[in-house]
């Protein structure tokens, strides 16, 4: 059975000098089209109740993602390693009643902590983007997460 591995040296094997020329030639935007063809695709998967079907479809959704993340790092932009990173820091920052020892009683209570978490990082996002830094979920404070909750 293949693995992750080795769909990214696929994907380094496809981009290679030696590789696929439609391979080679795709930018970022072109791939656009194709991201948005497979994307509806697994809806319409999830929504005929084809799970054979949708492993596939899923398949070419994680394809495309490694596809453009090859792309990036060719660009110098980022990296496969960045994008998980970032996906699994921003996974473990907006469930702290998982990963943390933030306690939620209800469902609208999550919520209120996901929202607040968004905040936070878009309020980051805008910091960072001005050139003021960055604060992380302990700095911001619990408090402030949990004071949203209320």
């Amino acid at each position: 059975m293949y693995k992750f591995d080795d769909l990214i040296h696929i994907m380094e094997e496809l981009r290679s000098d030696h590789g696929c020329p439609w391979d080679r030639e795709q930018t970022l935007p072109s791939l656009k089209q194709y991201i948005a063809g497979e994307t509806q695709e697994v809806f319409e998967a999830i929504d005929g109740n084809d799970m054979e079907n949708l492993c596939e479809e899923l398949g070419d959704v994680l394809f495309l993602i490694v596809f453009g993340s090859r792309i990036a790092a060719e660009q110098g932009l980022f990296t496969m390693d960045d994008v998980v990173d970032g996906v699994c820091r921003k996974m473990i920052r907006r469930h702290p009643h998982v990963f943390g020892d933030m306690k939620v009683n209800s469902r609208e209570e999550l919520d209120a902590v996901w929202e607040a978490v968004k905040e936070q990082e878009k309020a980051e996002k805008a910091d960072k983007n001005a050139g003021k830094g960055r604060k992380t979920l302990t700095t911001f404070g619990k408090k402030d997460i949990n004071d949203k909750v209320r």
